[in-house]
C-alpha cells in the first residue's frame, strides 16, 4: 500500500516524540471500568479534576460496575462534582452500567469480545459518548484498534499544515491508522534512551505505571495508545490553545516554517 506524505510526516512526528518522551503510560488506572469512568469525567473538564472525583469514588469503595449500579444518584453526584457538569455525568454513568447490564449481563469482559465496529456503535448510541469517548473507552479500557481524536490532535494537525482542526473526525481517525500501521515494524517499542529533555521534568502526559497501562495489548494497539499519550503531552506543554511554546517542543523541527 501506497503512503501519503502526510502518513509519513505522522509517523516522523511520532517516532520524533517516543525518542524524547519514552512511554508514557497513558491511560492511568487500575481497571478497566475504572477508565471507562474517567473517559466520561474527562468531557469537558481537565483531568486533575478527574482525578478528584475518582478518588472520591474509590475511597466511597464504589468504583466498580457494582458500585456504580447501587449507589444512590444524590451521592453520585456529589462523589464526583469535581468533574463539573455532575449531574449529566452521574446519570450517564447509571446508563452506562443499565446498558452493560442489559446487553452483557454486567460483563466488559464480555461486552469487549465484541467486533470493534459493532460495539463502537453501541458506544456511539448511548447518552454522552460521542467519538472521542466511545475510542477512549475502546482503545484504553478494552483494547480495540481504535486511534483517538482529541482536541490537542486537531490543533496540531491545524498548525502543522496537515489537515484543518474542524476536519471531520473519521477523516483524521483513518488517517493516522494508516499513518501507524507500519510502525509496528519499525520500532519494537522497547526502552529507548530519552533525551535530554528528561533532565527538565518534561515528559509529555507520562504517568507512573499502573495496571492497565502496562497490561498485555497487541502492538497496534501500543502504537496507538503511545502516540495519543505522546498527542496529548505536545498539548499539555507546548501546543497550547492560546501562546503556544514552539521554542523547546520535540515537534518544532517538523512545523512547516521551520523545514
Amino acid at each position: 500500500m501506497s503512503r501519503s506524505p502526510k502518513q509519513s510526516e505522522l509517523r516522523r512526528y511520532y517516532h520524533a516524540l517516543y525518542h524524547v518522551w519514552g512511554s508514557q503510560h497513558w491511560w492511568p488506572a487500575e481497571t478497566p471500568f475504572e477508565v471507562i469512568v474517567g473517559a466520561y469525567l474527562t468531557q469537558n473538564t481537565a483531568w486533575t479534576n478527574v482525578e478528584r472525583a475518582l478518588s472520591n469514588l474509590r475511597s466511597a469503595g464504589i468504583l466498580s460496575v457494582e458500585g456504580i449500579r447501587g449507589v444512590r444518584l444524590a451521592k453520585l453526584q456529589r462523589l464526583i462534582r469535581p468533574s463539573g457538569y455532575f449531574r449529566q455525568k452521574a446519570q450517564r454513568l447509571k446508563s452506562f452500567v443499565a446498558y452493560l447490564d442489559e446487553r452483557y449481563q454486567g460483563s466488559l469482559e464480555r461486552m469487549f469480545t465484541q467486533p470493534t465496529n459493532k460495539l463502537r456503535l453501541e458506544l456511539l448510541s448511548l447518552n454522552g459518548i460521542g467519538p472521542e469517548t466511545a475510542d477512549s473507552i475502546l482503545l484504553y479500557a478494552g483494547n480495540h484498534p481504535v486511534f483517538v481524536v482529541d482536541t490537542y490532535t486537531r490543533r496540531i494537525l491545524e498548525r502543522h499544515d496537515i489537515l484543518p482542526s474542524q476536519a471531520d473526525y473519521e477523516e483524521i481517525r483513518e488517517l493516522f491508522q494508516q499513518a501507524l500501521a507500519p510502525v509496528v515494524e519499525e520500532q519494537a517499542l522497547d526502552p529507548v534512551e530519552l533525551g535530554s529533555r528528561l533532565a527538565s521534568g518534561v515528559r509529555g502526559a507520562s504517568h507512573p505505571p499502573s495496571a492497565m497501562s502496562t497490561a498485555k495489548r497487541t502492538a497496534i494497539v501500543q502504537v496507538y495508545n503511545e502516540m495519543h499519550g505522546l498527542i496529548v503531552g505536545v498539548g499539555k506543554h507546548y501546543c497550547r490553545k492560546s501562546q503556544p511554546r514552539c521554542d523547546g517542543c520535540p515537534l518544532q523541527p517538523l512545523l512547516p516554517q521551520s523545514k
